[in-house]
């Protein structure tokens, strides 16, 4: 590890309201005062944006279970390649990571094999099944830093509620997959014109709406936090904008592809368009871009969910759910929202660094000095096309490739190591 001086960046910190041209040192893995890092390596970033490095709420690793489709080293090299410096893994593993010791093995795994920081999320309950809490205090003592049935949503309200309880007496935020199963009806895609047209049987939005309802007057009630994943449809927008105008301590996140592409997509059949949630209308897709704006949504989250060719070879109504994401979040977001004008670069670094900080209690992730130097450089006039045959992940299974975009992601750097540069 070098010391480095990054010179005449543009130097963007959504923490401290910093956009200035100027210098950064990084010395022992820290942030330091260029003018005190001696005998550097000089990097001369102009034209170039520094930030802090961006945080995903929303990772699956693969790792245990299914280790064809992805690794921890895999999802960490991917992860890096994407300006992302901290991920948090989901637990829905096989087996799930539902115990201390399931912890303890992620963990062991990233240390060994990993190139970001790898934020383990435990189970709220045994195997992920929504029957039984599972031992959060064990879970905490572990080193968890949320609690999630990702790619499951607790049906048993009760059971919710007790779930808060204990997540708030151990400090740890819920991330919540908000769906009524009966109300989603085993569907493979969005509820509406399309799925009548093409005969797929539809999910509908209420799905998700009853759950985020549910979720808000379980935070309001036990006063926790609980972050609603992938949010998908106007209505729940809606309900989440209110929430928070009174206080009420929830958050949401929006995916890369909920925020470009809509459920007219599934027409072409391809098995990268089914997910859950589902690709929702027009509508729904522009409630969100004014969500993510407005900072009604403060967290943009991948879902990243690789899975081999082999599995996604199949109808489509037999395909597994999700695509990757790590490596094309940026330049979509950047695309879709500050090159259209929606949005300026620092709000949406903002939604990729303070955001997810703040819902898992990160405090003062910004570029004051001692900091972790957790760094990614942004080259924002670079335009091109994604080529998927380059990604470090394993996995291929995306919608994007051959998709023309801007902002490209040149460098990440973790505590002080350079890990990815293009």
């Amino acid at each position: 590890m070098k010391n480095l001086l990054l010179k005449n960046a543009r130097i963007i910190d959504p923490g401290r309201g910093l956009d200035t041209i100027g210098d950064l040192g990084v010395a022992d893995g820290k942030i330091v005062d260029p003018g005190k890092v001696s005998d550097p390596q000089t990097i001369d970033l102009s034209g170039k944006v520094l930030s802090r490095g961006f945080i995903d709420l929303h990772v699956h690793l693969r790792q245990p279970g299914n280790t064809n489709a992805e690794t921890v080293k895999t999802g960490c090299m991917a992860a890096a390649a994407g300006g992302f410096t901290s991920i948090v893994a989901m637990p829905n593993t096989n087996p799930a990571a539902d115990t201390a010791g399931a912890i303890e093995l992620l963990r062991s795994t990233a240390a060994r094999d990993g190139v970001v920081h790898v934020l383990p999320c435990g189970c709220m309950t045994n195997g992920g099944k929504g029957e039984e809490m599972a031992a959060i205090g064990s879970l905490k003592s572990a080193g968890v830093v949320a609690l999630s049935d990702d790619g499951r949503c607790v049906q048993d309200h009760a059971l919710m509620r007790h779930i808060v309880e204990y997540a708030k007496y151990f400090d740890l935020p819920i991330l919540d997959h908000c769906e009524d199963v009966a109300l989603a009806a085993a569907g493979v895609m969005h509820e509406g014109k399309w799925s009548v047209l093409l005969g797929m049987k539809g999910i509908s939005g209420a799905s998700e709406e009853l759950m985020i309802a549910r979720n808000v007057i379980l935070a309001r009630q036990i006063r926790w936090k609980i972050h609603m994943q992938h949010v998908s449809v106007k209505e729940s927008v809606e309900l989440l904008r209110d929430a928070r105008q009174k206080g009420i301590m929830v958050s949401g996140e929006a995916t890369p592809h909920h925020l470009t592409l809509t459920d007219e997509c599934v027409t072409h059949f391809a098995t990268t368009y089914i997910l859950n949630p589902p690709l929702r209308s027009e509508e729904d897709r522009q409630a969100l871009l004014d969500a993510v704006a407005d900072g009604t949504i403060t967290v943009i989250a991948t879902d990243h969910a690789p899975h081999t060719r082999t599995a996604k070879l199949v109808e489509f109504d037999h395909a597994p759910f999700g695509i990757i994401g790590l490596e094309t979040a940026f330049p979509l977001c950047y695309s879709e929202l500050v090159k259209s004008g929606r949005m300026s670069l620092p709000s949406l670094i903002s939604r990729m660094t303070q955001g997810p900080a703040e819902v898992l209690g990160i405090k003062d992730y910004t570029l004051d000095e001692g900091n972790a130097a957790d760094l990614v450089v942004i080259d924002p006039e670079a335009t091109y096309a994604i080529d998927a045959s380059r990604f470090c992940s394993k996995a291929r299974n995306t919608p994007f490739d051959g998709r023309e975009v801007s902002g490209r992601i040149e460098m990440t750097i973790v505590d002080g190591k350079i890990v990815y540069a293009r």
